[in-house]
């Protein structure tokens, strides 16, 4: 497959197309606004740079997902980018670019970027065959991981079939990890070691605070009101840390108490006021 950029002749069209047009519309928001019509009939017009092809039936004449899927790479090599029609005919062909798509993802000397797209063209694929593979990122996941955020997405589509394989994970996941799987679980309550474990890190992990308070009330689990009410009333909480035990603990029935605490010098509380 050549790689060929798109964009730039639809920028090209895109552009030609305001300028004649322009005194047709009140203002650039109403141009706008016909933006999608505009790239229909882009990907329907034929197009010498295309040997006379259309976009749209460029693509459509492609059978093979693994050319598909080996062209993902290729053109994030030659640093273009990877055309929406082609991302689109990899899950028209269904069932066979599953296979081509999961060796990507496993691919470790690919890109990231590439590897995150083969991710979530699986997402849009709906199959259960990248879940180990989901596992396997998530558990190796470090701070800002935007591969395993990805992994967790896919987890997230996956529901219910996804929850015994994060449960069995919980013991030995590194604190990045578990943040992931507790976030999922929190939406399937039920299996006693979810609230122990989210329990666990609201009450260790002083710099997430905010987030597992979120998960505690997520759970619904009257249970958290005596430790949420216990940290809401520390001294060193920040802003937001504060704002989200107060709503959890009224989600759960409780009272959180007046809410006019000072919070002058919080990084967050004062770009809020700076909002306002």
């Amino acid at each position: 497959m050549r790689i060929i950029d798109f964009d730039a002749p639809f920028h090209r069209y895109l552009t030609d197309w305001m300028r004649e047009n322009a005194g047709r519309f009140r203002n650039a928001e109403a141009m706008e606004e016909q933006a999608g019509e505009i790239y229909l009939r882009f990907i329907n017009r034929r197009a010498d740079w295309l040997d006379g092809r259309t976009p749209a039936d460029y693509f459509a004449a492609f059978e093979d997902a693994d050319e598909l899927v080996r062209a993902l790479a290729e053109y994030e090599a030659a640093g273009v980018s990877v055309p929406e029609l082609m991302l689109s005919r990899i899950v028209q062909l269904g069932e066979p670019s599953v296979k081509p798509l999961l060796a990507l993802v496993r691919d470790e000397q690919a890109g990231e970027a590439v590897r995150q797209t083969a991710l979530n063209l699986l997402i849009e694929l709906d199959t259960t065959e990248p879940m180990d593979d989901c596992f396997r990122l998530i558990d190796r996941a470090e701070a800002d991981d935007a591969l395993a955020e990805v992994a967790s997405e896919l987890l997230q589509n996956l529901g219910a079939a996804a929850v015994p394989g994060m449960l069995e994970r919980l013991d030995c996941a590194n604190e990045h990890a578990l943040a992931i799987y507790l976030d999922l679980l929190c939406n399937f309550p039920g299996d006693e070691r979810i609230y122990t474990y989210t329990m666990r890190e609201f009450l260790r992990r002083h710099d997430r605070r905010a987030l597992f308070a979120s998960l505690l009330s997520r759970l619904g689990d009257a249970r958290a009101l005596e430790a949420l009410g216990r940290v809401i009333q520390m001294e060193d909480l920040g802003y937001l840390d504060y704002l989200e035990i107060a709503n959890a603990i009224e989600a759960l029935g409780g009272e959180p108490g007046a809410r006019d605490r000072d919070f002058t010098g919080d990084p967050y509380y004062e770009s809020l006021a700076r909002m306002q």
